[in-house]
């Protein structure tokens, strides 16, 4: 570790641990104080391990029912150092140093890697990312639900080419199923889930080429409404789009950017209700209230469109109008564990990748720790025994933290030196590109001078970009439930989908569903070794 410079600075963080790192780099201060005194002692260490080597131990017994629900989470954009950064700052928001805390998904006992490549990008984007995760397929960046022979904005090169998602196969299975995400409904993560799009931007037709439309393609909105049309929860943002061009908001009113969009007149919510047999319950809601209010044993159907495009951001959110994520996955919870055949739910925390995006690290950190707590929630409203629960992402960032920063250093706060370079502070998050990059008379901005614990804080960036880019790096995947033990090493991205139908017997591959569940292991060694020693034993008696 290089030579600490001593900073003659004001600090603007509040941070008492900066603040106390400072006064000791002042004074010549022993900073031990800050480690805790159990971890002084190695057996802490040693009984820690343990403790771990007991419960890995425990997973030598693999779970083989059948999953009777399947659970997938998306962190849209939630790379390994959002995920390590976010575990940091829950852990901080618990008065704890952060760095031992443990996530929901931390506690899953199965982790695996996934490689994000789109069959025409190295580094990909959201909506061929989601082909994979949800289709088992990989295709083209910018496309949806198709396979790589579509290219994109190409009407014309999708029919014949449409691939389905894991979410069809378990409606045809006769299963309830369910879309929640804090981006619009029609953004790139859900859609896959249901739409067959040539370009992921294909909100409304308004947003299409004629030659598109005159080619006979749908616009995403339209096939949220036609191509599945019982999925029982579509929940999350994008209500401008189900809407004809200009008509006014029912909670932002005349507002331009609120108002529909939709060319064809059709009230894509109305067209909802229509189609819904007439002794079901089906409910469309705009607001929060509205939500919490609803009695969900006379539910059989919900769309609740809160936002007329991506929901708030978690910092921003109004408690009155609009559910948090853990909210909406409860309520969905609770309407799709109704059917005695199970369901399937995906979940995206979408705005995780929208805060990397505009450089604004709070944001996306405290989008991943309201993830994070709706996977808790998820898990204590369903059993180990039968629900699969898969925690993944789409692709990284190009996020970082470092900069030898103390134990229990505020995730936003600075690094204990100054740059060797130009003899300026800097905060311990950074980004490899995006709009942070700030010139001040000729020089990097001096991060003293700003509030840089301010939500909308933009950290600084290498390489200016009005908007940062995904990073190209392996994702994680945690799984937890039936057969998760087969989400492990280094995984294609669309390996993903095919797990969950196997586990859940459901899609294609379900000739294993008629075996016992011990016969579902798959081959084994010790039998096989059993087998032949029998055989060369029968050959000399015989």
């Amino acid at each position: 570790m290089p030579q600490v410079s001593r900073l003659s600075l004001v600090n603007r963080s509040t941070d008492p641990t900066m603040l106390l790192l400072l006064l000791g780099l002042m004074t010549g201060t022993c900073l031990s104080s800050i480690i805790p005194e159990k971890e002084k002692n190695p057996q802490y260490w040693r009984d820690q391990a343990q403790h771990t080597l007991q419960h890995a131990l425990k997973l030598q017994k693999l779970n083989t029912n059948v999953a009777k629900n399947v659970i997938l989470f998306l962190g849209d954009g939630m790379g390994v150092s959002t995920v390590t950064a976010a575990r940091i700052l829950k852990g901080q928001l618990h008065h704890m140093p952060g760095e031992d805390f443990q996530l929901e998904m931390d506690k899953f006992p199965f982790v695996a890697l996934s490689k994000t490549y789109n069959t025409n990008a190295q580094v990909p984007d959201s909506a061929g990312t989601a082909t994979a995760y949800l289709c088992g397929v990989k295709g083209n960046e910018g496309t949806l639900g198709v396979s790589a022979a579509v290219i994109r904005s190409q009407c014309n090169t999708t029919k014949g080419n449409e691939v389905t998602s894991i979410l069809r196969w378990a409606k045809d299975a006769g299963k309830s199923v369910g879309i929640v995400t804090t981006t619009r409904v029609n953004h790139a993560t859900p859609s896959a889930a249901y739409a067959h799009s040539a370009d992921r931007d294909w909100y409304s037709d308004n947003e299409m080429p004629t030659e598109a439309l005159s080619q006979g393609c749908k616009d995403i909105a339209y096939q949220l409404i036609h191509n599945i049309p019982d999925i029982d929860v579509i929940m999350g943002g994008g209500r401008k789009y189900m809407f004809p061009k200009n008509m006014t908001d029912v909670e932002y009113g005349d507002e331009e950017k609120a108002r529909g969009t939709r060319l064809d007149g059709q009230v894509l919510v109305n067209v909802w209700k229509d189609k819904k047999a007439q002794d079901k319950n089906a409910h469309y809601v705009w607001n929060r209230m509205q939500l919490l209010e609803l009695n969900l044993d006379r539910v059989d159907f919900l769309l609740g469109l809160f936002e007329p495009m991506d929901m708030t951001y978690e910092l921003n959110r109004n408690n009155q109008t609009d559910p948090s994520l853990t909210e909406m996955v409860e309520v969905a919870i609770k309407i799709l564990r109704k059917n005695p055949k199970g369901f399937f739910l995906l979940v995206e925390g979408g705005r995780i990748d929208h805060g990397h995006h505009e450089g604004k690290a709070k944001q996306a950190l405290h989008e991943a720790v309201e993830m994070d707590r709706a996977i808790g929630q998820a898990g204590a409203l369903t059993s180990l025994e039968d629900t699969l629960t898969v925690v993944t992402a789409d692709h990284s960032h190009v996020f970082t933290f470092g900069g030898y920063t103390p134990r229990g250093n505020s995730i936003f706060g600075l690094a204990p030196m100054l740059s060797d370079t130009d003899k300026k502070p800097f905060t311990s998050i950074l980004y490899g590109n995006g709009p942070g990059y700030k010139v001040v008379a000729g020089e990097r901005e001096n991060v003293s001078t700003v509030d840089y614990a301010h939500d909308n804080y933009q950290a600084q960036s290498a390489v200016p970009l009005r908007h940062e880019t995904h990073g190209g790096e392996d994702v994680a995947v945690f799984a937890k439930g039936p057969m998760a033990h087969l989400l492990h090493g280094v995984h294609e991205q669309n390996y993903i989908p095919h797990v969950m139908a196997y586990a859940a017997c459901i899609g294609a591959n379900k000739d294993h569903c008629k075996l016992p569940s011990s016969a579902r292991l798959g081959p084994q060694p010790a039998l096989f070794s059993g087998l032949l020693t029998i055989f060369l034993l029968l050959s000399l008696l015989f």
